[in-house]
């Protein structure tokens, strides 16, 4: 039995209920709708990047693996012997031409295919069909310039119509140089006792925390974000609503490079490309703006930094933080390792930046737990009726600060909780800004 979300979302009122972020049923509806529906970030092909490479990851609850069989094709499976269940691979990652499973020992090929049942003849008497009984696989699959996404519904639309204006912005990380790009080293994975959505919206486009919440860590030096709040307002600064949950926040910075979120060595390799950046992705986003902070619905995440994370649910209050390094492939040793230091010192687990956050949406989370707390909405109503469009960017132009993101994002969540199925959710067209 589902839950209707009308009354708990009011995005035209500002209104959350703060319900969705505790209750286990509307969580387990989440997990069917949202996560069971919507394209998910599972990885990079560089971490598949040969034949027979594999690796593990989630799609809401459901483990899964990533895998490169031996012809070269993607492939995205659950991590579940069809025989008892039990886990096919155990590793994180690395390359196997098969999967035995531990329990009784069926074994499955990287293209997913049932290839090894002990017994087969002499307790099966031959009769098992291996061809039905081979790795679930999601029913699409696809990549956009390195990162691969994956669904479990056939009936989703396209990774790029689903993407929509996204793609856009998305290009400012992915689409630099002509190399392209790949995930610096391993990644960072930490659990906290928080709601995955206030991840997702807080990366989303809440620029409002920045001087408050990332103040001490400004002071040392750690972040050069603004150290108060008279930067609300700055014309210089942006909020972008692309549609569909989708939010984006930045900063325009005319001919030069904003280093306040890379570092001087980043920031140097970066205005040293910028022809070619301009070349291949036009003036408006070479020399225009720096990117921030973006977050594609549901859960995948980018930042300027630059970044890639996925807010993984581990329960209505739990989740787990995977993060990635995401760099150009022909970036210099000198810069690779800036990119890492920066990283580490403020977004990894112990990173300043990441544990302002974190302290944050733990009791956010919390408040929604107590008989009294969860009577009272979470408020989103700021900017109602003051956003702009502009021919340049695709998207809705809001202020700066502006909780526009925000609305979009639990609209969308609360459109596709209601959804009994694709065709009851609405698809952005994707525009072309007239200023490339």
């Amino acid at each position: 039995m589902t839950t209707t979300l009308s009354n708990l979302v009011r995005a035209e009122k500002g209104l959350v209920d703060r319900r969705i972020f505790t209750d286990p049923d509307l969580y387990k509806q989440e997990l069917e709708q949202v996560f069971g529906r919507c394209w998910l970030f599972i990885g990079h092909e560089s971490q598949v990047a040969k034949p027979n490479d594999f690796f593990g990851a989630y799609m809401g609850e459901d483990p899964i693996l990533l895998t490169r069989d031996s012809k070269g094709k993607l492939h995205a499976f659950l991590n579940m012997c069809r025989h008892r269940g039990n886990r096919i691979c155990r590793a994180d990652f690395g390359n196997a031409p098969s999967f035995m499973c531990t329990y009784h020992g069926w074994t499955f090929a990287t293209d997913g295919k049932l290839v090894g049942v002990p017994g087969y003849k002499e307790a099966y008497f031959e009769e098992l069909d291996r061809s039905q009984w081979g790795l679930v696989e999601t029913a699409q699959i696809d990549s956009y310039k390195g990162l691969v996404f994956a669904t479990w519904d056939k009936s989703a639309p396209s990774l790029r119509d689903y993407m929509g204006d996204m793609a856009w912005w998305l290009d400012l990380v992915v689409d630099r140089r002509a190399g392209g790009t790949e995930l610096l080293g391993g990644h960072h994975k930490w659990v906290l006792n928080s709601n995955w959505k206030f991840g997702a919206d807080n990366f989303g486009g809440d620029v409002y925390h920045l001087p408050v919440t990332h103040g001490s860590t400004s002071l040392s030096g750690i972040s050069r974000q603004p150290r108060n709040p008279r930067y609300i307002g700055d014309p210089d600064r942006y909020s972008v609503s692309p549609g569909k949950g989708n939010g984006v926040m930045g900063a325009y910075v005319g001919e030069g490079i904003n280093r306040a979120n890379t570092g001087d060595v980043v920031a140097d390799y970066r205005l040293k490309h910028l022809p070619e950046l301009e070349q291949r992705l036009g003036a408006t986003r070479a020399k225009q703006f720096t990117f921030g902070v973006a977050t594609m619905f549901p859960n995948f995440t980018w930042h300027g930094s630059p970044m890639v994370r996925t807010w993984h649910p581990k329960g209505p209050t739990k989740m787990e933080v995977w993060s990635y390094c995401i760099i150009d492939k022909e970036m210099p040793s000198d810069v690779r390792d800036a990119v890492l230091r920066n990283a580490n010192r403020g977004f990894g687990p112990a990173g300043g930046l990441e544990q302002d956050d974190m302290n944050n949406w733990l009791q956010c989370t919390a408040s929604g737990l107590g008989p009294t707390g969860k009577k009272y909405p979470m408020n989103v109503e700021m900017g109602i009726g003051h956003d702009t469009k502009l021919e340049q960017f695709p998207g809705i132009l809001s202020g700066w600060p502006s909780e526009t993101n925000q609305r979009s994002f639990y609209s969308r969540w609360a459109e596709i909780m209601d959804a009994s199925s694709w065709s009851d959710i609405s698809i952005s067209p994707i525009t072309t800004p007239k200023q490339a």
